[in-house]
């Protein structure tokens, strides 16, 4: 081979009378146009060769095909395409197996679907995951799946986006083998030379014959349609497939075929797609900070959580599920043992759910030990504090930290507000210190902000980033100040709802409006599940401090001096009849912000739902330009990955700065100065934001990696 040439990303090689067909593409083995022309020639060598009798297409490496290739996004497009790839192998004259190791993803699987016969090892997962990018299948997976497995299992694949595991995958018909080793050319050219001796016939997916039952199909079509329509009310893409699906019942194979390409280039020209695009691409490059590229992460094999409080036995079970021993330590037995049933609380609840057997749930108690002595930390390699939101009870953890813990210790605190530079300076080793700031319950919440401080090693913060990886968190890099990136920037669009609010919109109409954004909830009922307490301590703390200028709502405080509190006490904004978990509106809330409005000598008057959002949104990306101007935030993207993973923002929108993008920057900007009429002070546009649109740029001009 000459030092220049490009090696070949499909290989044909034949044994006996099976052509080995290796795709060799790394990392993934995605469908790159080479690996689609390789594909076709394979099969064209594999038709003109008469001593071949079957073909086997495999994976190199790791993958079958991981799907297509992201670095191939947004480019003209170029032949073959997937859909002539996947009917070149189905129209092959001699059979096809396809042998899956690893992934067999989007355009993956649909080529395995494509060949006569599937085998899988066991570490192969399937899946069709396209609804997570705003797509669907597009080269034949809507109407070859329905016909394989039937259109309700065809249904729950294609719209959750899952993987399936081997076992699931041959009870639901997707495979036909599952492998006795791991090995997957070896099996596959097994089960190929069976197939061969036993003059297998060439069996096309297009002529499978699950949809047989026209009313049982129908049925399970209209449950997923209605389903969706509940579930799924903002989203393009899912009532798309449920269109496509049904195509696979009611018209032939070709025309369904061309049905679902038509849908297909419906879903790219959508902005939804560009919106999933983007926060698929965003979660991978926040990956990528300075740190992580100038360091090695030190070794955690064990951690130590203080305070078994929600926060802290929610941390316990996030490092108790990653497989890491665990040392908590609370100030008293009883506090140890109030923290230990929080814990054991959430493995009761998985054994209950049938998810968790009672022998695994011991085996992970097993690696679970509390103390009331900091002393029992002397060799844990990590520990996250998790007490009280107060700076002299942290310093005097940290001080503590400082005193048992071994050198090369990373000692992190949880604060969600406080200055982290601060709570390091009361270490003698504040290189250690970093912020680890976890989302509630931080057993699920996949948000987990790398807060650095200005002392930290950058080996430190390398750690933060390989435990979240450790934990299945999507770690975000921010700076120090009040809030970091998500609270800081919450606390203003929080402030734009209390000020509408008090202007004379109701909490529930602009509860309504966001959800109907996309949000799951809209930042009253937030309020409620959070603990209005919460909120109502942090703007006492901040009290001091407050702009005497500065507008300020009190409805909030009003609400909480009642002592209602949202949910656990059965009411805040909203009345929780008996322990329920949605709320109704409450008349007396009502009644207090009525009082509130005439205190403030404000006449109210209506909002529409489009203004509502219009200012929202506007105090959430202004603040969110401040975040990334003053480097509390290393990208725009950064502040997105925040709000799609801690604070529900509508992933198909692609989050708050992409979504500014789309609107168009001089537009917020437009509305920022027209807010402005009314107060100067809130809204002041973001120097940043200002910037951009006089040069005519947009935020995605900033997402290039650090």
């Amino acid at each position: 081979m000459a030092l220049n040439a490009v090696p070949e990303v499909v290989t044909t090689e034949r044994r006996h009378s099976v052509l080995l067909v290796s795709i060799d593409n790394p990392p993934v083995n995605a469908l790159s146009v080479d690996v689609r022309r390789g594909l076709v020639a394979a099969i064209d060598a594999a038709e003109a060769d008469g001593a071949v009798a079957a073909v086997l297409i495999v994976g190199a490496g790791r993958n079958f095909i991981a799907g297509a290739d992201i670095r191939e996004f947004g480019k003209p497009p170029q032949s073959p395409s997937l859909p002539e790839v996947c009917h070149r192998i189905e129209a092959c004259s001699k059979p096809v197996v396809a042998a899956i190791q690893g992934a067999a993803l989007g355009g993956g699987l649909e080529i395995a679907l494509s060949a006569h016969y599937r085998l899988a090892v066991t570490s192969a997962r399937l899946g069709l995951p396209e609804v997570q990018l705003g797509l669907i299948p597009g080269s034949g997976g809507t109407q070859r799946a329905p016909r394989l497995i039937g259109a309700k299992a065809a249904l729950d694949l294609i719209l959750s986006g899952r993987h399936v595991a081997p076992k699931e995958a041959l009870t639901l018909g997707l495979i036909d083998r599952l492998g006795e080793g791991t090995d997957a050319m070896a099996e596959g050219l097994n089960y190929a030379q069976e197939l061969v001796a036993a003059r297998a016939p060439v069996r096309r997916t297009r002529d499978a014959n699950a949809l047989t039952d026209q009313e049982t199909q129908r049925a399970a079509i209209e449950a997923a349609r209605a389903d969706t329509a509940r579930k799924s009310r903002s989203l393009f893409s899912p009532m798309k497939i449920i269109e496509a699906v049904e195509a696979a019942l009611t018209l032939p194979f070709d025309e369904g075929l061309a049905l679902e390409r038509k849908l297909f280039l419906q879903c790219i020209d959508s902005p939804q797609r560009a919106g999933l695009i983007h926060a698929f691409f965003a979660e991978r490059e926040v990956l990528n900070a300075p740190e992580t590229k100038a360091a090695k992460p030190r070794p955690v094999n064990s951690c130590g959580i203080i305070g078994g409080g929600t926060m802290g036995a929610g941390i316990a079970v996030a490092m108790l599920d990653a497989g890491l021993p665990v040392t908590m330590i609370e100030r008293d037995e009883p506090s140890l043992a109030r923290g230990r049933a929080h814990v054991e609380k959430v493995y009761d609840g998985l054994v209950k759910k049938g998810r968790l057997t009672p022998g695994a749930k011991a085996a992970v108690m097993a690696r679970f030990t509390g103390s009331t002595s900091y002393d029992a930390l002397a060799q844990t390699d990590l520990v996250v504090e998790a007490v009280f939101e107060d700076m002299a009870v942290k310093k005097a953890v940290f001080a503590e930290l400082g005193r048992v813990c071994k050198m090369g210790a990373v000692l992190a605190t949880n604060t969600s507000y406080l200055d982290i530079d601060e709570i390091a300076a009361s270490t003698s080793r504040p290189g250690d210190v970093l912020g680890l700031h976890f989302f509630s319950p931080a057993n699920i919440m996949k948000l987990l902000e790398i807060v650095v401080p200005a002392k930290v090693n950058a080996d430190v913060v390398a750690t933060g980033f390989e435990l979240a990886k450790k934990l299945k968190k999507t770690p975000v890099r921010a700076g120090v100040c009040d809030g970091f990136i998500g609270n800081r920037i919450l606390a203003v669009y929080r402030q734009a709802a209390d000020h509408m609010m008090e202007d004379g919109a109701s909490p529930y109409q602009i509860d309504q409006a966001v959800r109907d954004f996309g949000y799951p909830m809209g930042p009253f009922e937030v309020s409620d599940l959070a603990g209005g307490d919460i909120g109502w301590a942090t703007r006492k703390r901040k009290a001091a401090t407050r702009d005497p200028k500065a507008r300020y709502v009190q409805i909030a405080d009003r609400i909480c001096e009642r002592g209602w509190f949202g949910q656990k006490t059965g009411r805040g904004y909203y009345l929780y009849v008996e322990g329920a978990r949605t709320g109704t509106p409450d008349p007396e809330v009502t009644a207090i912000i009525d009082a509130e409005r005439q205190r403030a000598g404000i006449t109210p008057r209506p909002f529409s739902d489009e203004e509502i959002m219009r200012r929202y949104m506007a105090a959430m990306v202004n603040e969110g330009a401040n975040v990334v101007h003053q480097r509390i935030a290393l990208r725009p993207l950064d502040v997105d990955v925040t709000f799609l993973y801690g604070y529900g923002f509508p992933r198909h929108r692609g989050g708050p700065m992409h979504y500014a993008d789309t609107v168009g920057l001089s537009q917020v900007l437009a509305d920022i100065r027209e807010f402005a009429r009314e107060d100067s002070l809130f809204w002041q546009p973001s120097p940043l934001l200002v910037e951009l649109v006089e040069r005519g740029a947009n935020f995605a001009s900033l997402n290039q990696s650090e």
